[in-house]
């Protein structure tokens, strides 16, 4: 019996433990990378099977994904902590190859090739079981660059370094400001204002690729136009600029425990250069 998760640009279907995606032109750069993690250990991104017609058959990763608008458990510091852990388990586990694999990706290598970069590391894209994050998945947007290119988007999404605009978004700067350092110190990186520069950065980058996808006639990219994605992540942009002191500096006080907040269908739950993150728990 197969089921069936819909979400960003692709369809995925489950057959019972595998999960079925359609190939791509990056197929095979992704299966190299999903092979590489399984014979180094890394367990916590799904096994690669091989093919079946046009579609690629990975391993099903049983668990809850963190979509918009995100649980109190997607919300924790548990899943914060752990994420970042994650985060740097998995380029750890890439670094060695890193340079061996230029080109063939979704998206352009960036220099300095240090690690495979996920590419899209956020709630969505991620596994948890309870509040712990013990999955990562798709991996369309992998390709080589630095861990700060990785970092200051997966801080942007899990801090979350919103502006008030965003609902997605939660807590005030200071309280963001707590988790920018609990991701950083579990990540183990220092240069907070580095991250947070980054983080600006790849939402530049994002940008730009929706209107230049959008303008050669890539109508997924074109729809989140429409919906006014590329201003909300403006604004993001203004936002973390305004408040990039104040967001490197820890805080005195603890993060109170999230509140849940309502989900705006105009305002992007999930990122525009992601088109294959699944709405369930697959890969």
């Amino acid at each position: 019996m197969s089921e069936k998760f819909l979400g960003g640009q692709d369809r995925v279907v489950r057959v019972g433990t595998t999960v079925r995606r359609e190939r791509k032109p990056w197929s095979d750069r992704v299966a190299e990378l999903l092979r590489h993690l399984e014979n180094a250990g890394f367990r916590q991104a799904p096994r690669y099977f091989g093919t079946e017609g046009d579609t690629d058959v990975l391993e099903f990763l049983p668990g809850e994904v963190g979509n918009y608008p995100l649980t109190s458990a997607a919300r924790s510091t548990t899943a914060l902590i752990s994420a970042a852990k994650l985060l740097r388990a998995y380029h750890d586990a890439t670094a060695e190859i890193a340079a061996t694999m230029p080109g063939g990706w979704m998206l352009p290598d960036q220099e300095p090739a240090e690690v495979i970069c996920h590419g899209d590391f956020a709630p969505y894209n991620c596994v948890l079981r309870g509040e712990e994050v013990v999955g990562l998945i798709d991996f369309d947007t992998a390709h080589p660059g630095p861990r700060a290119h990785d970092l200051g988007y997966a801080v942007y999404r899990f801090a979350p370094l919103t502006d008030p605009a965003n609902e997605d978004g939660f807590g005030s700067v200071e309280e963001q400001a707590v988790r920018v350092k609990l991701f950083c110190d579990s990540y183990g990186v220092t240069d907070r204002a580095a991250i947070l520069a980054s983080a600006a950065d790849r939402l530049r980058d994002l940008v730009q690729l929706m209107r230049t996808q959008a303008a050669s006639g890539h109508e997924g990219f074109a729809s989140h136009l429409a919906a006014g994605h590329d201003q909300v992540y403006l604004r993001d942009i203004e936002y973390l600029e305004a408040n990039a002191e104040a967001l490197s500096t820890r805080s005195r006080k603890p993060p109170p425990a999230p509140r849940a907040l309502p989900s705006n269908p105009a305002v992007p739950s999930r990122s525009a250069c992601a088109p294959g993150s699944p709405s369930g728990p697959t890969t």
